[in-house]
């Protein structure tokens, strides 16, 4: 991208990325590859907003009662999508009943069907190397099905990224603190943040802090 915030849009239309549903509510949606911080910037930028945090993956194995991997071994990747394409639409048209930050798995926005589903909604890409995102998923301790080894990973995420890059926003993560991050998202979607500024000292991205419990 070359640039730190990438837009979609004009910016005289960001205003229309934050749509309310017939209930007010409105909702942000991270989107990136494995270990690319979606949870751990999704929880933040909601303590900042206020907001509620929504992990989608949660969601699936709340609804499942299986862990992902369980899912994989089960039912395959095609079982899989179809639960988490599922569990999308019924947070989108029955669950969503605050003001919400939404982490996705890191497959979900490849999928044209979730695409298609979000699509009057906001979304950021956390971008960031291949190298990196593999370096932090040796450390988080998440198991994921579709890591394979250092070149699968990598071929996985190059296959992924023109997907990635059709959300609403792209944000560089790489050496950047989780406050920082939050700032951007913030401003490109005109929200308010209620807390500390990039200046804060809290953890930047780095391959130890990032990308728990981030699926495939």
């Amino acid at each position: 991208m070359g640039t730190e915030v990438g837009l979609t849009t004009s910016p005289d239309h960001i205003a229309l990325y934050v749509p309310g549903s017939a209930m007010g509510v409105r909702a942000v949606f991270l989107v990136g590859f494995m270990a690319s911080g979606k949870s751990r910037v999704g929880q933040e930028l909601a303590r900042r907003l206020e907001w509620d945090f929504v992990d989608l993956d949660a969601r699936i194995e709340s609804r499942e009662q299986q862990t992902v991997p369980e899912i994989f071994r089960d039912r395959g990747e095609a079982g899989f999508r179809l639960a988490e394409t599922s569990a999308l639409c019924d947070l989108l048209t029955a669950s969503l009943e605050r003001n919400s930050v939404v982490a996705l798995g890191g497959g979900a926005f490849a999928q044209e069907r979730n695409r298609e589903l979000l699509r009057q909604w906001p979304s950021v890409f956390l971008e960031a190397p291949a190298s990196e995102l593999w370096q932090r998923s040796l450390t988080d301790g998440v198991e994921r099905p579709l890591r394979g080894d250092p070149e699968q990973f990598a071929r996985l995420y190059a296959e992924r990224l023109p997907w990635y890059r059709q959300a609403s926003v792209v944000v560089e993560t790489t050496g950047k603190p989780l406050a920082s991050i939050c700032v951007e998202i913030e401003d490109a979607l005109q929200l308010r943040g209620t807390a500390a500024d990039a200046g804060s000292g809290l953890a930047r991205m780095d391959r130890t802090s990032f990308g728990r419990g981030e699926s495939q």
